[in-house]
């Protein structure tokens, strides 16, 4: 092969291992839920690229491992192809200096060439683009990627065998695909480290490390007790569903009975329905464990059109009254 022909395929060969780093980055890097989103929504290309790169998630070892002999066959082909060839190039460029040092210095020359293309175009360059959109990355890269695993798969069943057999030794277990949620408790430690480092301004970092921890506080926090929840008989009349409204400042009130608490009703609808039963115009409220959390708390209020709920007892019976406002007031702090 002359020289020209040997740095074209050192081209194509630098092109290779960009391609695989790419791949590599992408896979580890790109959210599943939005993979999944385009495989929903996006154009008959995009959904076949994006189901691609998410099947490619889910078998992350052999897939890591295709990106890996990549790598290793492209760098390898470019150290022994584009080196020589660049070496050759230069030696008659070369000819003022001894003929004892061109070799040398063309070797040289040569093989910093090389690494500095190899670093920049074929690992740093690349490795950026799939870290700053990962998504895009992954499924531009998806199916030729696959289709590569697909012709090597045996020698990369093979790799990914012996590799899984050096981990049992040292009692670990291979993941076969990266985990895409975080606990409150992980995302607090992350959102301290990065208050620590000056990533967030004190605001933000105590906006965000108080939605946290209240996603496993219960709502018997906020409760307000039954007792001091303003209510009315479910006999009672009009008037004195003015008189508690405006005694207490609330526009919504329990209406009860002997037998419990019979729904939510608003001081609007004794004012447009006069005179009509309580019972009647009365709204079921949502009755919610004292257990429960308050992110679940919210989100069963917001279900069923709520603004208040009756907070039960481990014996059922209601011992308070959660209003959304509240709820919302806690998880988004003014």
């Amino acid at each position: 092969m002359n020289e020209f022909g040997a740095i074209l395929l050192g081209v194509f060969l630098l092109v290779a291992n960009g391609f695989f780093v790419a791949t590599e980055f992408a896979l580890v890097s790109a959210r599943r839920h939005r993979l999944e989103e385009a495989a929903l929504s996006g154009g008959r290309l995009i959904k076949l690229a994006a189901r691609g790169a998410v099947r490619g998630g889910r078998q992350l070892p052999l897939m890591l491992a295709g990106a890996q002999l990549g790598i290793t066959l492209s760098s390898l082909g470019l150290g022994m192809v584009a080196e020589p060839a660049i070496e050759h190039l230069l030696e008659p460029v070369l000819t003022l200096l001894p003929e004892a040092l061109r070799t040398p210095i063309a070797y040289v020359v040569a093989l910093a060439l090389v690494t500095f293309l190899h670093m920049v175009a074929g690992e740093m360059a690349p490795k950026s683009w799939a870290l700053t959109r990962p998504e895009t990355a992954a499924m531009s890269l998806a199916l030729p990627f696959r289709a590569f695993t697909w012709v090597v798969r045996p020698a990369l069943a093979a790799l990914n065998g012996a590799t899984n057999g050096l981990l049992h030794l040292f009692n670990v277990r291979p993941r076969d695909e990266l985990a895409t949620t975080r606990t409150p408790h992980q995302l607090s430690m992350l959102v301290a480290e990065s208050g620590r480092m000056g990533m967030l301004d004190r605001d933000e970092h105590d906006l965000l490390i108080r939605a946290l921890r209240v996603q496993s506080q219960p709502v018997e926090r906020l409760l307000l007790p039954l007792d001091q929840a303003p209510s009315v008989p479910v006999d009672a009349d009009d008037a004195l569903v003015r008189e508690t409204a405006a005694r207490s400042g609330r526009l919504r009130m329990l209406v009860v009975s002997p037998q419990g608490v019979v729904g939510v009703l608003h001081v609007r609808d004794v004012l447009v329905q006069p005179g009509r039963p309580l019972a009647e115009l009365a709204t079921p409220a949502p009755r919610l464990p004292s257990g429960t959390t308050i992110p679940d708390a919210l989100r069963v209020l917001q279900e069923a059109h709520a603004q208040l709920g009756v907070v039960i007892g481990e014996d059922g019976t209601p011992i308070g009254v959660i209003d959304q406002s509240r709820l919302v007031g806690e998880l988004l702090p003014a």
